[in-house]
């Protein structure tokens, strides 16, 4: 849970910082012409940000993916112990009760 946070995290801060960036260039007291050079630059820089978080976000969707695996797989397992333990339970219930009769039978 804490890695998929920090995935987020930083998927957040790059989209913020690329915000501000871009926020800041258009307040800046530069000329038209010096903006949009800036500008260029910036959207030049926007595939390698996006290729970066797209490789952030695969990584943590395949940690997310083993640790969900793993959990279901100790799920499963502690599912496969109780209905084993619940089988074992209702035979000898079952084998208690035929006792019990079986005694009352003598009984008569």
């Amino acid at each position: 849970m804490a890695k998929q946070r920090s995935g987020l995290f930083l998927g957040g801060f790059l989209l913020g910082a690329a915000v501000g960036a871009a926020a800041g260039l258009l307040y800046a007291p530069k000329t038209g012409r010096q903006t949009r050079q800036l500008l260029k630059k910036s959207a030049d820089t926007i595939p390698e940000l996006v290729e970066d978080l797209s490789s952030s976000l695969q990584l943590q969707a395949d940690r997310l993916s083993e640790s969900t695996l793993h959990q279901w797989d100790e799920t499963l397992e502690r599912l496969r112990e109780a209905l084993g333990a619940g089988v074992e339970a209702a035979n000898a219930q079952r084998r208690s009760i035929q006792n019990l009769d079986a005694q009352k039978e003598k009984a008569r």
